[in-house]
């Protein structure tokens, strides 16, 4: 057996146990690439140093540090609840910590989004007597969406960062045109419209909610730098190799300083191992299955593929594109989705004769967006669905669908057709 064919195997069973055991997947992901190691699929030197970008790792991973840091700073949870005093009406107060989710996890994972919002939202509930159900799950949605507007929102953005060698800035203004982050933006105002229609009931008046202290704002200033020193990465590291993940890394440092010897609000080895490991080795091991498969020669022949049914009509592949990736978001993991497609997408650009960021920028929506699509969909609709379950709240896969499938066209079509009308003349 060749090893293009050993690659292949293994990057096919590997996704077929990421969907049975969605809870092993780090253990899949490292079991299939030390696979195609051993086998001979692809070197050590190979996978170790051409296939992992460890700049990638290095900032999801300090930005875990960074984001349970914020958490515990109390200042997310001040934010919530003023935005709660100062609306009239429940629905208003409901919208207000949708947009604070959102606004959030612009620059935190959406996870911690949501385990910092969730017990906002649940004592608001309790106290205005009603159900936390359509709440909660608006806000995993909305943090879904806006966390893919910035470069170190959400790991699919951090990825595609990563193999375009974009910087911060790049996701605001790329060669000379509106980027991702406007796409985003207008899908998620779009969103916001289905969302007041969904929540159309909920008229009544709210009453005063006691706002919480803020216990440090070390962590904001930490964010704060992380946020400007990725705006001015450009000019010290502009092929993206280094310069992000060692900042982050760097922070990330210092905030387990002032946590251990300053704030002392508990041990660091606590911490560190409450961080997300599962996702850091997840991304680890795909990166080297994904590059097996890469190298092997059978993108070129789906992108050959892609590139055939499209013909010369761009519309039709750029279309494709989003439908399938977000109905396949809506089922599969979008990190090793985006890493198959990534080189997929740029051939099918190359091929066809059509500005790479076109496609890639879709690809981008339709992943991203289409997690919101059903409650396995993304890991934040999962840990939703398990906090209203311990609050007894048993959320059925068709109660979701009736939120899911709304939010999802309407935050998708109109993130795509902004892409569309920016990029398809370039």
């Amino acid at each position: 057996m060749t090893t293009a064919w050993i690659s292949l195997i293994t990057f096919l069973v590997c996704y077929v146990l990421l969907v049975v055991f969605p809870r092993r997947r780090s253990v899949v992901a490292c079991a299939c690439a030390l696979l195609v190691v051993v086998t001979g699929a692809v070197g050590w030197h190979e996978a170790l140093v051409e296939h992992i970008n460890w700049n990638v790792v290095a900032l999801f991973f300090g930005t875990l540090v960074l984001a349970d840091l914020f958490m515990m700073s109390r200042v997310p949870a001040v934010l919530a609840e003023r935005f709660v005093n100062v609306t009239g009406t429940v629905r208003g107060a409901m919208l207000a910590l949708c947009f604070l989710s959102g606004l959030i996890s612009i620059f935190v994972e959406n996870v911690a989004v949501v385990l910092l919002v969730a017990p906002v939202a649940l004592s608001m509930a309790r106290k205005l007597k009603i159900s936390p159900v359509r709440l909660l799950l608006l806000i995993a949605m909305c943090s879904n969406i806006q966390g893919t507007a910035t470069m170190i929102g959400d790991p699919p953005s951090m990825i595609l960062a990563g193999f375009m060698r974009m910087q911060f800035n790049d996701f605001f203004v790329y060669q000379g045109r509106l980027s991702i982050f406007f796409a985003v933006e207008a899908g998620a105002l779009a969103a916001g419209v289905v969302m007041y229609f969904l929540l159309r009931r909920y008229r009544q008046a709210t009453g005063e909610v006691q706002a919480e202290t803020v216990r440090a704002w070390m962590p904001s200033v930490l964010l704060t730098l992380l946020v400007t020193g990725l705006a001015l990465a450009s000019s010290v590291d502009p092929e993206f190799r280094w310069f992000a993940g060692a900042l982050t890394l760097i922070l990330a440092a210092a905030g387990l300083v002032w946590y251990r010897w300053v704030s002392r609000w508990g041990s660091v080895r606590t911490l560190v191992r409450s961080l997300d490991w599962d996702t850091t080795f997840f991304l680890i091991g795909i990166f080297v299955v994904v590059g097996a498969v890469s190298t092997s020669g059978w993108l070129d022949r789906v992108a050959a593929g892609i590139a055939s049914m499209a013909g010369s009509r761009i519309w039709v592949a750029f279309v494709l594109l989003v439908l399938v990736s977000m109905v396949l978001s809506g089922f599969v993991d979008n990190v090793p989705f985006l890493l198959v497609m990534l080189p997929v997408v740029q051939k099918v650009a190359v091929q066809m004769g059509v500005p790479v960021p076109l496609l890639m920028f879709g690809l981008l929506a339709g992943t991203c967006m289409g997690g919101n699509l059903t409650p396995i969909g993304a890991s934040a609709n999962v840990v939703t669905l398990g906090i209203l379950r311990r609050e007894g709240h048993v959320v059925s896969f068709r109660e979701y669908l009736r939120i899911g499938i709304p939010v999802t066209l309407v935050s998708t079509a109109v993130t795509a057709g902004f892409v569309w009308w920016i990029w398809h003349t370039a």
